[in-house]
């Protein structure tokens, strides 16, 4: 089920001070929670070197992760990642424990297909949305949700209910209501061309 895993050992000192001590120490405080009822959370510490090279993936934002605790592995996603605002170093982290029943809502990025021809022939791509968040079960959980943009002339628009989702695969935003089918891409032409400027190009190049 997973893709990922992470090494963490469980910590026993907690509270500001502590933290402060690991980062020191090039390392991350984290915790992991969730699970069955009776499961108890627990601190963690990581190494800071092996969680930056983990983070350069961004499929470990949305994948289920195993995060090895002190030998023992554990089905998990990342919940929530804190960073220094000067360094952008991670400063602390946070997993919830899975299993392949859990239903999870998780945002997932767009990958953009056939943009190239679009944008040589002289037209501009604009990206409203680069990601979705989406609802599903753990194992149908989608690294990345493809967006095709074969065809697709100046002026149209990609929403988000025409988007291809596998089965079992919702977007959270449309459990909302139709209100909430927002534009994901949209292709325009380039500043300054307006649709008489081409009908003109058009009709000269006719004759």
């Amino acid at each position: 089920m997973s893709t990922f895993e992470i090494n963490a050992t469980v910590r026993t000192e907690t509270g500001k001070g502590a933290s402060r001590r690991l980062r020191r120490e090039n390392k991350v405080p984290g915790v992991i929670y969730g699970g069955a009822k009776n499961r108890k959370p627990a601190s963690l510490t990581l190494e800071l070197k092996e969680l930056v090279k983990a983070l350069e993936n961004e499929a470990f934002y949305s994948q289920v992760l195993t995060v090895n605790v002190d030998g023992k592995e554990e089905q998990a996603v990342l919940i929530d990642l804190q960073r220094h605002p000067a360094t952008d170093f991670p400063v602390h982290i946070d997993f919830e424990r899975v299993t392949k029943s859990s239903v999870v809502r998780k945002r997932v990025p767009l990958h953009f297909l056939n943009e190239a021809p679009i944008v040589k022939a002289g037209n501009k791509v604009q990206h409203v949305a680069t990601e979705v968040e989406v609802s599903c079960k753990i194992g149908d959980l989608p690294q990345f949700i493809e967006v095709d943009l074969a065809g697709l002339e100046p002026g149209q628009v990609v929403h988000l209910s025409e988007l291809k989702l596998s089965k079992g695969i919702t977007l959270v935003e449309l459990n909302k209501g139709e209100s909430h089918d927002m534009p994901v891409v949209s292709i325009m032409k380039p500043a300054g061309v307006s649709e008489d400027e081409d009908e003109t190009t058009e009709e000269g190049d006719a004759e």
